[in-house]
């Protein structure tokens, strides 16, 4: 059995992005979070978003490029990064027109998948995909 010591919290998901500012301020505007920081060199912000904290970060700098390799940014409209963000929303089709109309790119209006979930998909400011849903129902125990 792991000792306590060694059983992590899922703190922050950190996202590189061309303008760190922007976008916080988008995703404030198009998605509904609060800022916590953004700090004065505009290379690191976060959101309020419950346990863990969602963070932006530039695509290029020294300490991450040099230590753990260089971001590399999808070439056409094609391609895509290999993270997915999720929000859940309890309306997600009104979360969905917020988001829209305050800058994301949409992508799939919400529909009712198989799964018992409602889910919309947009592109943030940097071509993130983000999966806007609702919460899925757990399934129904029988008797």
């Amino acid at each position: 059995m792991a000792s306590a010591n060694l059983i992590p919290a899922f703190a922050y998901t950190v996202v590189y992005v061309k303008d760190v500012a922007k976008s916080v301020a988008f995703y404030n505007k198009a998605f509904g979070y609060a800022v916590r920081r953004l700090d004065e060199s505009h290379r690191w912000g976060e959101l309020e978003s419950g346990q863990t904290t969602i963070a932006f970060t530039p695509l290029h700098q020294h300490e991450t490029d040099d230590l753990t390799g260089k971001v590399e940014i999808p070439q056409s409209g094609r391609q895509r990064s290999p993270v997915e963000v999720c929000f859940v929303y309890a309306d997600v089709d009104a979360a969905y027109k917020r988001a829209v109309e305050n800058g994301a790119v949409a992508v799939s209006e919400p529909e009712q998948k198989e799964w018992g979930q409602k889910v919309g998909y947009v592109k943030d400011i940097d071509g993130i995909v983000v999966r806007m849903g609702s919460l899925v129902n757990p399934p129904k125990q029988s008797d």
